[in-house]
């Protein structure tokens, strides 16, 4: 039997949720790891943005919201972070799950999904931004963002290495 068949697949998925059900079943707690995952996610782009400054010698990175408030998060709408500079945007929208936790769009439990869409002018000319998936994944032990790239199937924890990627093939 092939390990990456309609069965194969449906099997992790079950047992994915299996575990997520195990250990998600409080509603507090759930709202909890989400402003937490919210609080996680402006602290990567607020390190990322902080290290690029520190070694640019004129041009600004701007980040906005410029420091995460847990009582602007947004639990039943979509939440934004933007980091820009020179006309070149990475945009980060994100939101909860309709349920406590899902697997519908990736195979790891999550309860908060968005994307990361990048663009700058010549590609805002042409009607054209690049949007990839996240994740906030959780487990019995931890929680943490997950990037998924749906053009080459692969998911790496974000990072500021991985902003740092995006934003370069802006310029």
């Amino acid at each position: 039997m092939p390990h990456y068949g309609p069965i194969a697949r449906l099997a992790k998925q079950i047992e994915a949720s299996r575990r997520a059900e195990h250990f998600l079943v409080d509603e507090e707690e759930v709202a909890g790891l989400r402003r937490h995952g919210a609080a996680e996610l402006h602290q990567i782009c607020a390190e990322f943005v902080d290290s690029l400054n520190r070694k640019l010698a004129y041009d600004s990175v701007e980040l906005s919201p410029p420091a995460f408030d847990p009582q602007a998060f947004r639990e039943r709408d979509v939440n934004l972070i933007q980091i820009s500079t020179q006309g070149r945007e990475l945009q980060i929208v994100f939101q909860t799950t309709p349920q406590l936790f899902s697997t519908e769009k990736f195979l790891v439990p999550y309860v908060l999904e968005g994307e990361v869409r990048s663009y700058n002018q010549s590609m805002l000319d042409r009607f054209e931004i690049r949007n990839q998936s996240l994740f906030y994944c959780v487990n019995e032990e931890t929680a943490h963002w997950l990037f998924y790239d749906w053009r080459a199937p692969r998911s790496v924890p974000l990072d500021s290495d991985l902003l740092a990627s995006l934003m370069q093939k802006l310029f």
